[in-house]
């Protein structure tokens, strides 16, 4: 189960929803039986939800679209593809803790939009 900001990538739609976006894409390549995507499945929401409008995050299942599977020659699951302008960035095989994926993700995003800092107030002295 993808949690809200978690998105589902398919053969059909692989192009236009990773390839041509424009923000950077992290793909989580996993199967249902696959016990360590299984695990990483709340790490992949809670980035997700953490780079939410910087970067698209998403779940391919490979029994489901081999095609994308092979075109990346996946051979081993999870693996996690950091797309950005239609290219491959990063590439890390098996499970990893949430610090080692934003480490991955770091160096191509934005920092986090800082807060508005509140207008000050103009003093006038006469």
């Amino acid at each position: 189960m993808a949690g809200e900001n978690t998105l589902t990538f398919t053969d059909a739609a692989f192009d236009q929803d990773v390839l041509k976006s424009e923000v950077p894409v992290l793909v989580d390549f996993w199967a249902p039986w696959c016990g360590p995507c299984r695990a990483m499945s709340p790490t992949v929401d809670a980035v997700a939800a953490e780079y939410a409008g910087r970067v698209k995050v998403g779940k391919l299942n490979t029994d489901e679209n081999p095609a994308t599977a092979m075109r990346y020659q996946i051979r081993g699951i999870p693996t996690i593809l950091l797309f950005k302008g239609g290219q491959i960035v990063e590439q890390r095989v098996g499970a990893m803790p949430k610090p080692e994926l934003i480490k991955m993700l770091a160096p191509h995003t934005a920092a986090a939009p800082a807060p508005a800092a509140a207008p000050s107030p103009v003093s006038q002295t006469h």
